[in-house]
């Protein structure tokens, strides 16, 4: 190949690879990263009761991690303070406790954090409060 025909060739493919490169950049095409869909969240209500130095325990399934709040909605008799009110995990036997209010009122919530889906549970007691019987209502939010 000679000299001049070389020069051509190397010309023409660098206009070509140019061209290519600015074809490539005309390109308006936006890109839009996914939202991810929003949360969904549960609500459960347990209800029952517990005797003199009694306890209760309801267990649930969060279904991702997120934010869990359980609010003791209701307590009585009027008679009744308070009752432990806890959340922990549910290992198969029994709550491991993570998070405690032992001098929960009525209208109480504890609040936690679960890193991710799993069994858990609610853990209701008496902390020395309760003459005979208490009746309890609690409502649980979670993933």
């Amino acid at each position: 190949m000679s000299r001049v025909a070389r020069f051509f060739f190397v010309r023409r493919a660098v206009l070509f690879v140019a061209l290519m490169a600015v074809a490539a950049c005309g390109d308006n095409n936006t890109t839009i990263a996914p939202t991810p869909p929003p949360a969904v969240t549960v609500t459960e209500t347990f209800s029952g009761s517990i005797n003199r130095n009694g306890a209760a325990t309801h267990t649930f399934l969060a279904q991702a991690s997120g934010s869990v709040t359980v609010t003791l909605n209701t307590l009585s008799p009027d008679t009744v303070s308070a009752i432990g009110l806890s959340l922990g995990t549910w290992n198969g036997t029994g709550c491991q406790i993570v998070i405690a209010n032992t001098n929960a009122a009525a209208s109480a919530s504890i609040t936690g954090l679960t890193s991710s889906a799993g069994n858990l549970c609610v853990f209701v007691n008496d902390v020395g409060k309760i003459a005979n019987t208490a009746s309890y209502d609690v409502t649980v939010v979670h993933p």
